[in-house]
């Protein structure tokens, strides 16, 4: 799988092209992502399944082999996978607004960032 983080900073990497399978066009550009997109995949087909239930734990039960506290344990672990990558992208964003107004210096960023992406 291709992750999703840049390699160097851990911040997310943003799309920049789009090419059709069909006929070879690319389109070059930057395209918004949102975090949503960096969500584990397990998490990403449970919210469309929950989407497609209408955001209704009762309906999801019925249309699936899944009981109630099951729908809301992988419920709650989504909420808390989403809260962690927008804090995370807070404190990163915050090392490196540090880092630009030459609060702190790149290596104390650098430990900083990387103490961050071992959380």
């Amino acid at each position: 799988m291709l992750s999703t983080s840049c390699p160097c900073c851990g911040l997310a990497m943003q799309t920049a092209a789009m090419t059709c399978a069909a006929c070879g066009v690319k389109i070059e550009g930057n395209f918004s992502e949102t975090f949503f997109n960096r969500l584990p995949p397990e998490d990403q087909e449970f919210l469309e399944q929950y989407l497609l239930a209408g955001f209704s734990i009762k309906a999801l039960e019925q249309n699936s082999s899944l009981g109630y506290a099951a729908i809301r344990t992988k419920l709650d672990r989504l909420i808390a996978n989403y809260k962690k990558l927008a804090k995370m992208d807070a404190q990163k964003k915050a090392v490196l607004e540090q880092l630009r107004k030459d609060e702190i210096s790149v290596a104390e960023a650098k430990e900083k960032l990387e103490r961050l992406a071992g959380d």
